[in-house]
């Protein structure tokens, strides 16, 4: 098996300043799609072709060092919403949203408004980031409870315009047309011309909800990007650029999401009216990413099957919450297994598992075509993609080092709305909301197979 090589400093500069302006879906052709196209159920579906050529070049480095430095300018007026661990950190993972958005803009980034329920936790984190060097970003941040009291304070001149909207609140909060759900719709009200970026699941709303939301973004013309980070590895973009250069229709997808189940001590996790199990919670990155190499979902051929709790090989030894709180109607599978069909003819398969102990979680994702398999192994930590090619049984080993998709999420964003040099959102919320409505007709699939828990004798 061969290593990928790390090409020359030479080579490097003169693939950044060949960088590719280029988008999955272009803004010009977002902007002319019609409710049609995003499923509206009084009218056909209009299905999307895959679009196999990669976004940018995989061989060239993406992690934040290897971005030249910010440039100078004007200030670029940001407002968050939510102060949690997605956009603040944690030791639970890489996620940072304020640190990759600190490396994109520099001393340009001023984070005006930070809207959150908690507003002790809301001072703590910006009080912390003041106490280092990226003080100028968040000194004369407010801060507030909800959206409207901020869109008052607008209004009362109290402060810049922003030109984006970060979103990382639970998805309890968003994706959805009824009070409490609707943060889009709101923005739309309150700041119709604004970019905004979005976290994923797309919501926790009935899916026609979230397709409304998503004629709604597309009609009103914003710029929104939604956080599918996966799709910018340099692993996946590999695939994507084997696939292209050798013509080839994708036959099959097969995905794998175990999660390492002792470390998950959440309670929301547990209960499927909260967090809605864990397919939609955790699956929807594998989904999405199945559906990025598949293209639309035929969803009535979806089919699944689920080990539930009760069942005997859902007997789990190490739950970290006491799950005897939670009604037993509530609680989440231990295995779910689904199988569809692409609309192009093409198979796709998922399998989320939680059975696993420790804190490693496993995952994996292959993809096949004639003559080729494209396997893509833990692409949270350590993305691997081992390639099989006709002529061998072989499977050259690929990896890159020096890669952030977190940072190439944000840094598309930022340059869309700016008019960048790289201006790549490879998930538009119409799109997204396509990834919720595969792992909801899972979930549900799975639920209609169920064999009712035995009486208590």
């Amino acid at each position: 098996m061969a290593d990928a090589t790390a090409p020359t400093p030479a080579a490097t500069e003169a693939t950044k300043a060949t960088r590719r302006r280029r988008s999955s879906t272009p803004w010009t052709e977002v902007l002319a799609m019609t409710s049609m196209q995003l499923g509206d159920s009084s009218a056909a579906s209009v299905e999307h072709a895959v679009d196999d050529e990669p976004a940018f070049d995989p061989e060239t480095p993406r992690d934040m060092s290897s971005y030249p430095p910010p440039a100078p300018g004007a200030d670029f007026n940001i407002v968050m919403i939510g102060a949690g661990n997605i956009m603040f950190g944690s030791a639970e993972g890489p996620w940072n949203h304020s640190f990759r958005l600190e490396h994109k803009l520099g001393p340009r980034l001023k984070v005006t408004a930070l809207i959150d329920p908690n507003l002790d936790r809301a001072r703590q984190v910006v009080e912390d980031k003041c106490k280092s060097f990226v003080r100028s970003a968040y000194e004369n941040c407010k801060f507030y409870k909800t959206l409207e009291d901020y869109n008052t304070a607008l209004e009362a001149d109290k402060h810049p315009a922003p030109q984006a909207i970060i979103v990382g609140c639970p998805p309890a909060y968003r994706g959805g047309t009824t009070k409490g759900s609707d943060l889009e719709l709101t923005l739309i009200k309150y700041f119709p011309r604004v970019p905004y970026f979005i976290e994923k699941p797309v919501g926790t709303c009935p899916v026609e909800s979230a397709k409304t939301v998503a004629r709604s973004l597309l009609t009103n013309g914003n710029i929104v990007s939604v956080g599918y980070m996966l799709r910018y590895l340099r692993c996946v973009q590999r695939m994507k650029q084997i696939l292209h250069e050798n013509n080839l229709t994708v036959m099959a997808t097969n995905a794998r999401y175990s999660c390492a189940y002792e470390a998950i001590a959440k309670p929301a996790w547990w209960t499927k009216s909260i967090d809605m199990g864990p397919v939609i919670e955790q699956g929807t990155h594998f989904c999405d990413l199945s559906r990025y190499f598949g293209g639309d979902v035929d969803m009535d051929s979806v089919s699944a099957h689920a080990v539930e709790w009760y069942e005997a090989p859902g007997k789990l030894s190490k739950i970290p919450v006491d799950e005897s709180k939670i009604a037993e109607d509530d609680r989440i599978p231990r295995i779910t297994s689904a199988v569809w069909k692409y609309t192009n003819g093409a198979v796709g398969t998922f399998q989320h598992s939680v059975s696993l102990q420790g804190d490693q979680y496993f995952c994996e994702l292959e993809v096949w075509a004639d003559g080729y398999l494209l396997r893509l192994t833990d692409p949270y930590q350590n993305p691997t993609l081992y390639v099989r090619r006709p002529g061998s049984s072989d499977e050259e080993r690929i990896q890159y080092t020096e890669d952030d998709p977190f940072f190439s999420e944000i840094s598309g964003f930022i340059d869309t709305v700016e008019n960048g040099p790289e201006p790549n959102i490879l998930s538009t919320f119409e799109d997204a909301a396509k990834s919720y409505e595969l792992t909801w007709a899972i979930r549900l699939a799975s639920e209609a197979k169920i064999v009712r828990k035995p009486a208590e004798v």
